[in-house]
């Protein structure tokens, strides 16, 4: 089989093929390696290897062939240089976000993005010395250069936010921080890459929770970090990343600009997966690749049946207003056809209901759809925002956030629209 990139195959083609040129018993499904380690064919190698002078698998907590083969499909796919997959995808933000800052740095970010995201971006880096600055993804021209100063390392962003359904302007976003040389961070799992391409409108690194649309079906955790083509020209020699242009002293001196590789990539894996170990399994990262093959299928899907529930919804009389892009009222519709295929917008949707009884209300008495906390699924999930997922912002974080305690988010899936719609209905007039 020839190594598939994405300059001469399809997204749907390289989401079967990329990555895996068959192992030595040519097996068709790519083979779970499940173990921790790998024998050297001598110590010269085992020691080149650990000094980064040659590539090759070392131990299962950096690299093993079933998750490198997941990253490559993911790279391919994104149109990205380099794939690192994670255990989780807070881990793939997290490990993002401190191998650009660390002690006395901050990152900027939007007002609208998931709740346990802005709590690790707000709280628990703020335990690591990094300050987190919020800019107002509706006001991007007025807020962001405001938060920007020498120390600001990142700019973080979702592409479709959840639960808002926030379409950010990315060209926008990434015009500014391209002017002051900062990395911009694009969180896209809602969209996922057959929707929304990051790259293609100048992001440098795009982030994913895997267990979400990628997966599917619920039954595997997983994150991911890609790093663009040509990330290194931004990164060396450039004086707000001082970790990739002096000398590590981890590594005997080691320059990670001097290296003709991903250096984001590499050290994201050599610093952070090395000594931290949030690593995904080969059993998950096997699991997802099983998702990986029908995501384009599925991400059509999901959004079709969304725009006939977001429809349903914006008819009905209890309900107050309907966040879905591709809604023709939608504040964000002329963002839709700029920035995501075909002009679907995933299967996630949100709505404010009369009032916080009448959520709860709702929330209780459908029957199909299941009150989890978790999106991108086969079924079709339901959560009240304000009191489960975004529970830990305060009401400040809640009002900018755009969520009230009348906010409902839905996760449709794969079921017939016409049922779930039925669903929805009894559940609103019970």
């Amino acid at each position: 089989m020839p190594n598939l990139t994405h300059n001469n195959f399809s997204q749907e083609t390289l989401a079967l093929h990329a990555g895996y040129t068959y192992d030595s018993q040519r097996t068709l499904s790519v083979p779970i390696y499940q173990n921790t380690a790998y024998s050297f064919e001598s110590l010269q190698q085992a020691a080149a290897r650990f000094g980064l002078q040659e590539l090759g698998n070392i131990y299962s907590r950096l690299t093993n062939p079933t998750t490198d083969v997941l990253g490559a499909r993911l790279a391919a796919i994104e149109g990205g240089a380099f794939g690192v997959p994670t255990a989780s995808g807070s881990a793939a933000i997290f490990y993002t976000l401190v191998n650009l800052a660390q002690n006395g740095d901050n990152i900027a970010f939007s007002n609208k993005i998931y709740g346990g995201t802005q709590t690790l971006l707000v709280h628990t880096l703020k335990r690591f010395g990094i300050e987190a600055r919020i800019f107002d993804i509706d006001d991007i021209d007025n807020t962001l250069e405001k938060v920007i100063d020498s120390k600001t390392k990142a700019i973080f962003f979702e592409s479709l936010s959840n639960p808002q359904i926030a379409i950010a302007d990315t060209e926008k976003i990434t015009k500014i921080a391209k002017a002051h040389g900062i990395v911009s961070v694009c969180d896209n799992t809602v969209a996922t890459a057959f929707l929304h391409k990051p790259f293609d409108f100048g992001v440098d690194v795009a982030v994913y929770s895997l267990s979400k649309y990628v997966n599917g079906q619920g039954s595997a955790l997983g994150g991911a970090v890609i790093e663009r083509n040509g990330l290194n020209e931004l990164i060396k020699d450039n004086p707000r990343y001082p970790a990739f242009n002096t000398p590590d002293e981890s590594y005997h001196g080691l320059v990670y600009a001097s290296l003709p590789l991903p250096i984001f990539s590499i050290r994201l894996i050599t610093e952070w997966l090395r000594n931290i170990g949030a690593t995904l399994s080969p059993q998950n990262a096997w699991i997802i690749l099983q998702g990986l093959e029908t995501l384009e299928l599925r991400i059509q899907k999901h959004s079709a049946n969304a725009l006939e529930v977001a429809k349903f919804l914006e008819s009905h009389p209890k309900v107050k207003s309907v966040n879905y892009p591709a809604l023709s009222s939608n504040p964000y519709h002329h963002l839709v056809s700029k920035y995501f295929a075909n002009n679907q917008c995933s299967g996630l949707i949100s709505f404010e209901s009369e009032s916080f009884e009448a959520a709860q209300k709702i929330c209780n008495a459908l029957e199909l759809f299941a009150i989890v906390a978790n999106i991108g699924d086969s079924k079709s999930l339901i959560i009240h925002p304000a009191s489960t997922t975004h529970s830990q912002l305060s009401q400040k974080e809640l009002d900018l956030a755009g969520i009230t305690p009348a906010t409902i988010r839905l996760s449709i899936g794969l079921e017939s629209p016409l049922d779930l719609i039925s669903d929805l209905k009894q559940a609103l007039e019970k």
